[in-house]
């Protein structure tokens, strides 16, 4: 059974950084393109980012483009995102996903976002 359990989500001030876990089981990581997307207070889904199998190609949402940067460590099992210079609208719960963009699974709970003053 495919799982995914995503941790590192905080309250942090707007330019502040946080950096995001995804630990993965039950299927073979390695082979996997990885996605982060993400879901604020009464919007849709929003793909953030994404990793093939390998970690040679790595994608952006402009919206992150810059200040966000997702790898992975295969020997983990384990992928991340580091962010950077968060902004308000930042704010979102942050889901990792086995696959590309939005066509990416969801097996986690998500870690909740928040950049406040």
């Amino acid at each position: 059974e495919e799982q995914l359990v995503e941790s590192g989500g905080g309250l942090v001030q707007p330019g502040g950084s946080l950096r995001l876990s995804c630990a993965a089981s039950g299927f073979t990581f390695s082979l996997h393109a990885m996605s982060w997307v993400r879901q604020a207070p009464g919007k849709g889904l929003e793909w953030v980012a994404d990793i093939g199998s390998g970690g040679g190609v790595t994608r952006y949402a402009d919206a992150v483009k810059g200040r966000f940067t997702i790898s992975r460590d295969d020997a983990k099992n384990t992928l991340y995102l580091q962010l950077n210079s968060l902004k308000t609208e930042d704010t979102a719960l942050y889901y990792c996903g086995i696959g590309w963009e939005l066509s990416a699974r969801r097996r986690g709970q998500g870690t909740q976002v928040t950049v406040s003053s």
